[in-house]
Parts: structure tokens; C-alpha cells; sequence
């Protein structure tokens, strides 16, 4: 049996376990040579998302923040046919471009961009819970908002995932007020404390916030 060799563990990794498609591939470079900026979540992230909802059979997923669609895609891949995706897009141009690629990618018929504020459109998506796995990966001083939304509408045994939980590469530190990452540190420090929770960061890409809720 023949064995390849690696430059490094990570390399090795990655290689076996992060599988992009031509379409995954190609989301963000053509988004960026749109105008969008490049803030997606990474490959081994998408992957992660995706493994954690299919460990979870989610049914029902929503999501804070489109952007080009892209962890959308792994997401809506991680469902059944009959599953239901929700991503809630603030930029009509982000949520225009998200769509497209949710159709290129066949995702269509279980995956919709809704454009709006998202804090505008937690009323509307509140009548569509339980949700089985919600993400949160919008404006980051609203993360806390979005934890209040999600312990109320996630199921029991339901997944709450955030990423950039590591205030990019700020959150260990004292950040000023105003200074949008402090909501990235309250949901962090919320995460970890509350007894409905059980909860982990995962290094992965800009760190990812998992916690099951395990009371209501």
C-alpha cells in the first residue's frame, strides 16, 4: 500500500477530511471579484458545520448572515431533501448573490435568503421554530441578540454554533467600548456559563462557538 507524504499534520488534515466541490470553490472568488469582502468561514469550518448537522439529523437550520452563500451551501448539503434552510442576509446584493449560488449548487428547493435586518426579521422566523441547529455568523455586536433568539428557539438537544469566537484574534483582550468584537466576548463568556449549555470552542478557522442545549 502505497502512502503519500505531508508537508506538515495540518496539510495531512486537511487534505483527507475537507472536500471542496468545484462549486465551494468557486463561491468566494467569484463573490469577491463581485465587491464582497472576503469573510467567509474557511473550508475546515464549512466541513465542521456540516458534520455537526448531519450528527444532529437537523431538519431545520437557521443562520445569521449569508453573505456569498457559501456555509449555506454546507449546511443545506448537511439536510434532507425535505429539510429546510433560513439564512437571513442584511445586503440585498449579498442575498441576491447567495441565492444564485444556493441554485448552482441545487439547493434551491430547501434553501432561501430572506434580506433584511436580521433583528427585524426575528419575528417572522420566531413562527418557523423549533429550529434543530441555528448559526450565527452576522454582526458581531449583536451576537448576544442572537444567543437571546436562539435559546428560545432552538430545540432541546439542538445545536447553537457562532463563528468567529475568537473576536479575530482580539478576544482574550480588553477591548474598548464601541468596539463591535465585545459582543463576540459576552456571548462567549454566556456560552460558557449557562447551565442550559454544554459548551466548547473549536480552533477551526475563526473559532467556532458550539453548545448543545441540553435544559430549557
Amino acid at each position: 500500500m502505497s502512502q503519500a507524504s505531508y508537508p506538515d499534520l495540518n496539510t495531512y488534515r486537511l487534505s483527507l477530511f475537507v472536500q471542496e466541490d468545484q462549486v465551494l470553490k468557486s463561491v468566494m472568488p467569484e463573490a469577491v471579484a463581485l465587491g464582497l469582502p472576503p469573510i467567509s468561514v474557511n473550508p475546515d469550518a464549512g466541513q465542521t458545520l456540516y458534520l455537526l448537522a448531519r450528527m444532529i439529523g437537523a431538519r431545520k437550520i437557521l443562520e445569521f448572515g449569508a453573505l456569498a452563500g457559501y456555509s449555506a451551501i454546507w449546511l443545506a448539503r448537511a439536510l434532507p431533501r425535505e429539510g429546510r434552510l433560513i439564512s437571513l442576509e442584511i445586503d440585498p446584493k449579498h442575498a441576491r448573490i447567495a441565492r444564485s449560488n444556493l441554485a448552482r449548487a441545487r439547493l434551491a428547493d430547501r434553501a432561501e435568503v430572506r434580506t433584511g435586518p436580521a433583528l427585524e426579521l426575528m419575528a417572522e422566523v420566531s413562527e418557523e421554530a423549533p429550529f434543530d441547529m441555528i448559526f450565527i455568523d452576522a454582526d458581531k455586536e449583536s451576537y448576544p441578540r442572537y444567543l437571546d433568539f436562539a435559546m428560545d428557539h432552538v430545540r432541546l438537544g439542538g445545536l447553537i454554533a457562532a463563528d468567529n469566537a475568537d473576536g479575530h484574534g482580539h478576544a482574550h483582550e480588553v477591548l474598548e467600548p464601541g468596539d463591535g468584537r465585545r459582543g463576540i466576548q459576552t456571548y462567549n463568556r454566556r456560552v460558557a456559563s449557562d447551565r442550559r449549555l454544554v459548551s466548547h470552542i473549536l480552533p477551526i478557522g475563526g473559532w467556532l462557538a458550539v453548545s448543545v442545549k441540553v435544559e430549557e
